[in-house]
């Protein structure tokens, strides 16, 4: 939102027109993260692809639809095939590939889903990709080709087979739908999220998690969803969202969107469960000054009571990510020096650069004491 509407007492919903109206006695009133914060734009690819089995599938239809009430034009492929990207460098084609959404169906292997701890017990996909420029971005290296976004077409299919994965005794199994995407960033464009939370509204024994940088939660507010998803929102220092997050929500943003998630529907909110994602935590000179604002300012839009849950993430990458990422970002301003991280190994002989312990244990023990103070109803999850 703009700067000069901070002092607005209340803001109207936006008129035809796209301009921002003030009225002073119809619109309710806003809390002050909402008159405060820089909205993420909503993201309108410059090209489209529907692949022709995308293009069968009754959800890419529904998609094909809000696309067309958007004014978006697209193109419907004779085959599974999506166009090579062939810029001249690796700067153009990251570009473009950026700037493109691809309608695909999941390929199969995608249905046998793979176990996530700690983050839930099943991972699940509605997209792959995402349009926001995280110059940290930890899919940087790990997915093949360019960074097109795909969001899949064959959604009711991916949702029946959630079904076959529940737990034999009855307990609740948890799903995690945001490994390979933000479906926040994409809902505008494809209506999956709010498609998927209604199905587990529905299941007794299922239980949804995702995660976003973004703030347009208005088509999730008034969802059927019985309790059963969480809501994650990532938050980080303010410089961090505005400087290594382009294209998303900044962190006002982010916390109006986690109170209005969180508010019961008594009071205009979506009733949700919610979470905050603290990623990734980076120990920068005045580090605990900074996320000290950071943790208040979510307790102050938190001011009622709420279920909530904390996951503690600190910056990694591997030496593949940071080759890729800084092809994509030559002027980025993320640390990435080897010298001043531990290597860590897999299973698998792969590597990657953790923290130094100290580093590691200064931000694990001050995070667990800051939030055991300001949030006694918050639940840390994990730190990794």
């Amino acid at each position: 939102m703009d700067e000069q509407l901070q002092d607005a007492p209340h803001i109207s919903a936006q008129p035809p027109d796209g301009s921002i109206g003030i009225s002073q006695r119809d619109a309710p009133p806003v809390s002050y993260f909402e008159r405060k914060g820089r909205k993420a734009p909503l993201w309108k690819p410059r090209r489209i692809y529907f692949t022709a089995a995308a293009w069968e599938q009754p959800h890419g239809q529904r998609i094909a639809e809000r696309l067309s009430a958007l004014g978006l034009p697209y193109e419907r492929l004779k085959g599974n095939r999506l166009p090579s990207f062939k810029g001249k460098d690796v700067r153009a084609r990251y570009r473009d590939a950026k700037n493109t959404l691809a309608i695909v169906n999941a390929p199969p292997s995608q249905l046998k889903l793979q176990p996530i701890p700690p983050s839930a017990d099943y991972q699940f996909h509605l997209a792959k990709g995402c349009p926001a420029h995280c110059q940290y971005c930890y899919l940087a290296g790990s997915l093949p080709g360019a960074p097109v976004t795909r969001a899949y077409a064959n959604l009711d299919d991916i949702l029946t087979n959630n079904a076959h994965y529940l737990k034999a005794d009855g307990a609740v199994t948890t799903f995690e739908a945001s490994c390979y995407t933000d479906p926040l960033g994409l809902e505008h464009l494809t209506g999956s999220l709010s498609r998927t939370i209604a199905w587990f509204g529905e299941q007794e024994r299922a239980h949804l998690r995702w995660v976003t940088k973004y703030d347009d939660v208005t088509p999730l507010i008034e969802l059927a969803h019985n309790g059963r998803v969480r809501a994650r929102f990532s938050l980080n220092a303010d410089w961090v969202t505005r400087r290594l997050e382009g294209g998303t929500a900044d962190l006002a943003a982010r916390i109006a969107a986690i109170r209005r998630m969180a508010l019961p529907r008594s009071q205009g909110g979506g009733g949700y469960k919610v979470g905050a994602v603290l990623a990734p935590l980076m120990p920068f000179e005045g580090w605990q000054e900074v996320y000290l604002e950071m943790l208040l300012d979510l307790r102050e839009a938190l001011d009622f009571e709420v279920d909530l849950t904390f996951e503690l993430i600190t910056h990694r990458f591997t030496p593949g990510s940071k080759e890729v990422l800084l092809e994509w970002y030559p002027n980025t301003s993320l640390d990435l020096d080897e010298t001043q991280r531990s290597e860590k190994r897999n299973k698998f002989g792969g590597r990657k650069y953790i923290y130094r312990k100290p580093d590691m244990e200064a931000l694990k023990t001050w995070f667990t004491e800051q939030i055991g103070r300001l949030f006694p109803e918050g639940k840390v999850l994990y730190f990794t």
